[in-house]
């Protein structure tokens, strides 16, 4: 269905893929496997026309079904796209139209490949959404994107990208913002399309999410071809050492308390956070905590002049010098929590404190001469840092706050750098310029300036690669185990909380339904929920049942 030979794409001087060859048949998936910039996404993108202005392509075959597309035209482009080869993104809530309803997104397809009518186009499309797992139909079809959940709008995606019958579908990294529940539902769904007869071209760095649909697996680096073999010779037995590398970096149960990435350990210099043992409250073997919430419960205003409660009576408690792991589903009330946690959303009841004193209910001003003492790090620092402003600029907003001499900013931003990673090239450079796993050591460098004793990090690693996401995991570590500061970590990740959380609590729908420490939550839920989450966790070791 799908044959290319000796792919090649340049941008000007710079070559994106180099010498690439792969065949798709019917029920089969291929995967593309590597980081960002390994020519992954620009690879698939060139069977769809989509690979952008200013590129070359050259193939000595680039052939789909009987087309050969080194030759088509853009109207002939617009008669593959859809009906030859359909294509799921990455973020459904971009990738759909925020003006069309569900229903009318996938019948947009539909008539336009096929020349349906209105109404029975409708029907067809009730029956696609049906198709792809989508309860009441006829009801969700009349909803708009921002009005279902993460896991509703992958599926939508989906059946837009297949209503009009494609024997071929790239997913461009389907399930990477996903929830664990929600991703195992998205790759059973393309595992059964699989099933069906439909060629899968799977673009992930997700080693996990690659073992249970892949039938060969195509490792890139820097746009050239590195390793390649089924999934049995590819997870199991790799040859090539970045390979090794990528695998060794996948955070698990069997990773605690051992570095993920190559590099050595970060060395810092900031002042170490003071140890104090706390108050030991009676018939308790732990000191008092420095964060601790009690009793919160959130709610906002609804439709019809209801309200919507999204935190039940939480508590939980984070020691001094620990990590806790807070894990969830998306809309269960992880980042609610944190935003309470760190003073910017006020509870309807309940408090959180700081070191055992008022915070939550105090007055801005008066938490204004605490708030050095905690510090965020978020999911998205290209959206939360000021695209206007340099690094320089960055850290030295944060220095301010703690009452460091304009003059000597520039010296305390690249202490901050080096410790991270970096280095004071970096102090001129913006957001823009800068890679995701620097922006995130930014980040990180920010939330140092003022010597936190707590860190909340709001799904800082759940947008990088998975080689990216282990150095700073590993720089997240160096940072605790020297300077002894606490980490509140919000995560869906369930591997890469057991990797790094000492303690962890499950949330579901604004409760906490399980709480303790990680090893034992993890080895012997209690809940239903969390037996639920455990057991949809991807691993590498399992095998692939469509194989």
């Amino acid at each position: 269905m799908v044959s290319v030979r000796d792919l090649t794409i340049d941008f000007g001087p710079h070559t994106a893929v180099s010498g690439l060859s792969f065949d798709l048949t019917p029920g089969r998936c291929v995967a593309l496997v590597g980081e960002s910039g390994s020519g992954k996404s620009v690879s698939a993108r060139a069977l769809l026309g989509l690979v952008g202005p200013g590129s070359r392509i050259e193939a000595t075959e680039l052939r789909l079904g009987t087309h050969d597309l080194r030759t088509l035209t853009p109207a002939q482009w617009r008669g593959v796209r859809g009906r030859e080869v359909g294509l799921v993104l990455q973020d459904a809530l971009v990738s759909l139209d925020p003006l069309n309803t569900i229903g009318a997104e996938v019948a947009e397809s539909l008539r336009l490949h096929t020349g349906l009518a209105k109404k029975p186009a409708a029907e067809i499309v009730h029956g696609l959404l049906r198709r792809v797992g989508i309860r009441d139909p006829e009801e969700r079809a009349g909803q708009y994107p921002h009005q279902l959940s993460g896991g509703l709008r992958q599926r939508a995606l989906i059946a837009s990208a297949v209503a009009a019958g494609p024997r071929v579908l790239i997913a461009d990294e389907p399930t990477t913002a996903l929830d664990v529940t929600v991703q195992a539902q998205v790759l059973e769904l393309l595992a059964e399309l699989k099933r069906e007869g439909t060629a899968l071209l799977l673009v992930s760095h997700d080693l996990a999410v690659v073992s249970e649909l892949a039938d060969e697996i195509i490792v890139l680096r820097a746009g050239a071809v590195i390793e390649r073999g089924t999934p049995a010779q590819i997870l199991h037995n790799p040859q090539a050492d970045y390979t090794r590398q990528l695998l060794d970096a996948v955070p698990s149960a069997h990773t605690r308390g051992e570095r993920l990435s190559p590099l050595p350990p970060a060395v810092f210099t900031r002042p170490r956070v003071a140890e104090r043992e706390g108050v030991q409250r009676v018939g308790e073997a732990r000191p008092a905590p420095i964060l601790e919430a009690r009793n919160l419960v959130k709610s906002y205003p609804a439709a019809r002049g209801r309200r919507t409660t999204v935190l039940h009576d939480v508590s939980f408690a984070l020691e001094r010098g620990k990590t806790l792991g807070i894990v969830g589903e998306s809309g269960s009330g992880k980042s609610t929590a944190a935003a309470i946690a760190l003073g910017l959303t006020p509870a309807d009841s309940g408090e959180v404190l700081l070191d055992g004193e008022a915070w939550s209910r105090l007055r801005e001003k008066d938490r204004r001469g605490r708030r050095h003492r905690i510090q965020t790090i978020s999911q998205d620092p290209l959206g939360s840092f000021d695209p206007r402003s340099n690094v320089r600029t960055l850290l030295g907003e944060a220095l301010s706050t703690v009452g460091v001499p304009r003059g000597e900013r520039d010296d305390a931003a690249t202490a901050l750098l080096e410790q991270v990673g970096l280095s004071a090239i970096h102090l001129g450079r913006h957001p823009l310029e800068l890679s995701g796993g620097q922006r995130q050591r930014i980040a990180i460098a920010q939330a140092l300036a003022t010597n936190p004793e707590i860190i909340v990090c709001d799904e800082p690693v759940s947008a990088l690669d998975v080689s990216i996401q282990a150095q700073v995991l590993d720089l997240l570590r160096d940072l605790q185990d020297q300077l002894h500061v606490s980490l509140l970590f919000i995560s869906h990740d369930l591997g890469v909380v057991r990797h790094i959380a000492h303690d962890v609590a499950v949330m579901q729908h604004g409760r906490i339904v399980e709480f303790g420490e990680t090893g034992e939550v993890f080895d012997h839920p209690q809940h239903p929920y969390t037996r639920d989450l455990i057991a949809a966790i991807p691993t590498i070791g399992t095998p692939n049942p469509a194989i």
